[in-house]
């Protein structure tokens, strides 16, 4: 294995990147059976980027590029594993798709329930122009899912609570 890194360093360093147009340095790769985690490093290495993998990411590429920018290079690497990429703090964090998805759904869960939770205030506006009964529906299109309006009508004034 040893043999097979020095040949992917050997041959970003004899297929040298070319920036883009769009500032994107470009790389040709052919290697046979190389560990998808030395397959990123190398391109961290072109593209300037720090990396981080997740425990147990084991999976062999053979990947053949022609001038191609190292973005692409490294979805179709990830991709071709069954392996996603996540930026944290200019750091690229390498993990299963699975394990990703888990932890958007976590987190997205996670807000939900603290904006929830959250107190709810209570706004009073009373009305000069319009009637608070035919505005009331209207300002409830405008609040959360958990917001909510009521209307005095004997003091046109409506209760926003959100």
């Amino acid at each position: 294995m040893p043999f097979l890194c020095a040949v992917v360093s050997f041959l970003a360093l004899f297929a040298p990147a070319a920036p883009t147009r769009d500032g994107e340095a470009r790389i040709s790769m052919d290697v046979k059976d190389a560990p998808v985690v030395d397959v990123v490093r190398l391109l961290a290495e072109v593209g300037g980027f720090q990396v981080v993998f997740d425990p147990g990411i084991d999976c062999k590429l053979t990947l053949k590029l022609n001038d191609v920018t190292w973005p692409a290079a490294l979805d179709v690497s990830l991709k071709s594993c069954g392996l996603g990429r996540d930026e944290e703090g200019g750091i690229l964090r390498i993990a299963s798709l699975k394990r990703l998805t888990e932890e958007r759904a976590a987190e997205r869960k996670f807000r939900e329930e603290k904006e929830a939770s959250a107190p709810r205030r209570v706004t009073t506006y009373r009305l000069s122009y319009a009637r608070a009964q035919e505005m009331a529906p209207i300002v409830k299109r405008l609040l959360s899912p958990r917001g909510e309006v009521i209307y005095d009508q004997r003091t046109n004034t409506l209760f926003v609570i959100d």
